[in-house]
């Protein structure tokens, strides 16, 4: 499950956001939102500033939300009000063949 997940949020490009919610449906675990949360926190060199959630909130509070922000905004991202504009930033994956 960890690959899986780790995979799914290296797919996200520079530029671009998903949600924990999309991510845990591409690694193939919907409904394992908390787990892509406790999966960023365990690993290192994830670009763990491209998960937000849903909505386009960011969910870290104090420096670190203040970091991710940023860190989005330098990648190009805009924000409407405390938001990313997901209506232009969101990554959607594509849809796995079922088979």
């Amino acid at each position: 499950m960890h690959k899986k997940i780790v995979t799914a949020i290296q797919r996200i490009p520079r530029g671009k956001v998903s949600t924990y919610g999309a991510i845990a449906r591409a690694a193939g675990f919907p409904g394992a939102a908390r787990q892509v949360a406790r999966t960023l926190h365990a690993s290192f060199g994830l670009p763990w500033q491209r998960v937000v959630g849903a909505g386009g909130e960011i969910k870290l509070r104090g420096d670190s939300a203040i970091e991710q922000r940023l860190r989005l905004e330098a990648e190009g991202v805009q924000f409407r009000g405390r938001r990313v504009d997901m209506k232009r930033f969101e990554f959607r994956f594509p849809r796995s063949k079922a088979g």
